[in-house]
């Protein structure tokens, strides 16, 4: 029996709670209340994707059905236990979002040295901001995503972001998601981050996942970058052992702007995540990485799409993977070039380390161009670890799992060093050093550099 089909026999779940969910935001303006009308229609017409469905052929996502619809149980935790979790000091500008719900006690709202507006997605909700109303759901696809359509529908908390022209933000905002665990919940968080002309902002998103019981997050963030504007964006995907993750940044650059963004997927059992960025305006450029590290039974799919509708755009793609155990990847990559994009220079590389016997890899990049005057690559490796570079480590007193453990980081620490916030970059690093939980290691830098430099890596 197909996906579809168990979709439909259980379907009512979805409809009868819209339909009390509806009443329950009958306060909300009429044109918000049409989107999650019709998003719940295209979430009922669409139903869950197959394996039939190319973009979704090595993923599974049935098991989402078995997970009640209900919200989780907040439980509370100090500013103090909270930070200890985050790994992240928590001055400066941030928005925690605890169980799905705003902690404003525990976040740190802007001063008036912003000169912006950061505040939860329910209160922009509540005052009928023009600029929420005038940009939601312009970017992220609810026509023919299932899971975006969910989320427009139900969702009710997240950040909202809206810089004005010219506004350049020097210190990096954060938005933490943090999941304690509740059984058997779904979390659907929804962000709108809009940059005007000439802004510039560096956001940094995070889901954490405190627990080990089976919840499911299903995450959407909507970025409207306005021309010239500059945004410099990170999320890390950390959820608990036994979530599932669905996340979809929808990102719509203007001319002359420039968007990065470096996607770390760490935790959750199944995790599905998805970066679509679209060039509205000429001259822009975007940068779209990905480090993914997978152990045990994890399953871990990436899908991205850079559509190139404008000429004179560049876009810059590099994602790799670690694969440990019995974990599994999936890497699907696609540049659209439409005809009048001449000028096009686009790049996509997939790379992937394999670290056992029965960890596998489904890479796929691709290029659909209909213009004629461009500049595009792609391509994809996928290997185990070079048993010459083993060998030298060795031959110079490193142990087995010490030389390993080197060679792995130095293929991670390429894109982990590209984070500009350096809080995050030594979090992260340190993560990677030490990602089955076994001892620090403390082996000189010098011997990992003359390793990768006498190996050609």
């Amino acid at each position: 029996m197909s996906t579809v089909i168990d979709l439909n026999s259980s379907q009512s779940k979805y409809l009868e709670r819209f339909q009390q969910f509806e009443r329950d935001r009958a306060h909300e303006s009429r044109s918000l209340l049409r989107l999650r009308e019709e998003a719940m229609e295209r979430f009922a017409s669409l139903g869950l994707p197959d394996s039939r469905d190319e973009d979704w052929k090595f993923t599974n996502i049935s098991r989402v059905l078995d997970i009640p619809f209900q919200q989780p149980r907040e439980r509370n935790l100090s500013a103090g236990e909270l930070q200890d979790a985050l790994e992240l000091p928590l001055d400066g500008w941030r928005l925690v979002f605890l169980d799905g719900a705003f902690r404003r006690d525990l976040s740190s709202p802007p001063s008036e040295r912003l000169d912006a507006e950061l505040l939860p997605m329910s209160e922009a909700f509540a005052r009928r901001c023009e600029v929420v109303e005038s940009h939601l759901g312009r970017s992220a696809d609810s026509d023919r995503q299932v899971f975006t359509a969910l989320n427009t529908a139900f969702a009710t908390e997240g950040a909202f972001l809206n810089v004005p022209d010219g506004v350049v933000i020097d210190h990096p905002i954060y938005l933490f998601y943090v999941t304690t665990g509740g059984e058997s919940s779904v979390i659907q968080p929804r962000s709108l981050l809009v940059v005007g002309a000439g802004s510039r902002v560096t956001v940094v998103e995070k889901y954490l996942g405190l627990g080990g019981q089976v919840y499911w997050t299903n995450a959407v963030t909507e970025v409207r970058l306005g021309r010239g504007g500059v945004v410099d964006h990170y999320r890390i995907q950390d959820e608990g052992a036994a979530a599932i993750h669905v996340s979809n940044l929808s990102v719509e650059q203007a001319s002359s702007s420039n968007f990065s963004t470096h996607l770390f997927s760490l935790g959750a059992s199944l995790a599905r995540n998805e970066s679509r960025i679209r060039f509205a305006g000429e001259r822009a450029e975007a940068t779209v990485n990905g480090l993914y590290l997978g152990k045990d039974s994890q399953h871990i799919d990436n899908h991205t799409v850079i559509d190139h509708a404008k000429p004179n755009c560049a876009s810059h793609e590099l994602y790799k993977g670690i694969l440990d155990g019995k974990a599994r990847g999936v890497f699907n990559g696609k540049i659209f070039v439409r005809q009048d994009a001449q000028k096009t220079d686009a790049k996509q590389t997939n790379q992937t380390l394999l670290l056992s016997d029965d960890a596998t890899i489904n890479t796929k990049p691709q290029l659909e161009i209909f213009a004629d005057d461009v500049k595009c690559t792609h391509g994809a490796t996928v290997g185990n670890l070079s048993a010459e570079a083993i060998f030298y480590l060795r031959s110079r007193g490193v142990g087995l799992a010490e030389a390993r453990s080197l060679l792995t980081f130095a293929f991670a620490n390429d894109l982990v060093q590209r984070i500009q916030v350096e809080p995050l970059r030594t979090q992260l690093e340190e993560r990677i050093r030490n990602r089955d939980n076994g001892p620090k290691t403390n082996v000189r830098r010098q011997t990992h550099c003359n390793a990768v430099q006498a190996m050609g890596e």
